[in-house]
């Protein structure tokens, strides 16, 4: 019966993750969502982005991202800037408090993922691997 659900079980999979993700970030004492998590983990690795490429890069609207964006500048994580070149965009910067955060929650994200690869064999890991990213490959944008 459940090898016919497969979009309701990933569905499920993917809520739970996030839950208990945010939960453990929340108790970790840090002030982020996974979903601005990942926005620092992309900053602390090219700064400077503009917001439109954020979206596209997380597949995710311009409302969206402008919304998580929001919530990292009034913490401190990210400031926004107008290049004078162009003022109609707006580059996203990391903060140091910022690049700290992402730190923080790359450990507690990492405790987590370790915490689902243990409960799996190394094969059925990367089964599992190659799966999910043929799903993500096989419904590009």
């Amino acid at each position: 019966m459940h090898k016919d659900r497969l979009i309701y079980l990933l569905s499920m999979a993917q809520q739970r993750l996030i839950q208990h993700t945010n939960a453990a970030l929340s108790k970790a004492g840090l002030k982020v969502t996974i979903a601005q998590a990942g926005i620092l983990f992309l900053l602390k690795q090219k700064d400077l982005l503009i917001m439109s490429e954020i979206g596209k890069m997380f597949e995710i609207d311009s409302s969206a991202v402008t919304h998580l964006i929001d919530r990292l500048e009034r913490n401190g994580y990210v400031e926004r800037q107008v290049p004078p070149d162009n003022r109609r965009a707006t580059l996203i910067h990391i903060t140091p408090e910022g690049i700290k955060t992402a730190e923080e929650a790359g450990r507690v994200i990492k405790k987590i993922n370790n915490k689902i690869k243990e409960s799996f064999t190394e094969g059925e890991v990367e089964t599992h691997t190659k799966i999910l990213k043929g799903i993500i490959d096989r419904f590009k944008k």
